[in-house]
């Protein structure tokens, strides 16, 4: 795969082909991605994910846990590194991304071109599941 100066889209899950997305987020030169994190509902622990955009697909690259606990067994192979669990998910590349967006659970921050935000600020919406994807090239 081929990174490529990209843009993140953000779209309402479930949006008409053609629709504008909520948001779409510049992610700086070639080769760079974002970083999606959030606080477990059940467990209260920060997972952070780092992702790539390339060949106009969503690559997972590595994951970071902060412990384990209900649905967040620690892989085999993850590495101890500053207090989280480091790891390879072993993700094909998604097409898109969808987010449950829910008000019972903590916002998703998401960093891109060295900046970091609430999702809820970046998209001003709330309580609405959202899909994440490579924006179409210019």
């Amino acid at each position: 795969m081929t990174p490529v100066t990209a843009a993140l889209c953000i779209a309402l899950a479930g949006s008409a082909a053609g629709e504008p997305p909520v948001a779409r987020l510049p992610l700086g030169g070639s080769g760079e991605g974002f970083s999606l994190a959030w606080t477990h509902s059940v467990e209260k622990i920060e997972w952070r994910e780092d992702w790539l955009v390339a060949d106009h697909r969503l690559v997972l690259m590595e994951a970071h846990v902060r412990g384990d606990g209900a649905g967040m067994e620690v892989p085999d192979g993850a590495e101890l590194i500053d207090g989280s669990w480091v790891y390879r998910p072993k993700v094909a590349p998604l097409e898109r991304l969808t987010l449950a967006n829910s008000s019972f659970t903590a916002d998703y921050r998401l960093c891109a071109a060295g900046q970091c935000r609430a999702l809820a600020d970046i998209t001003r919406v709330a309580d609405k599941p959202l899909t994440l994807s490579a924006c179409p090239e210019p």
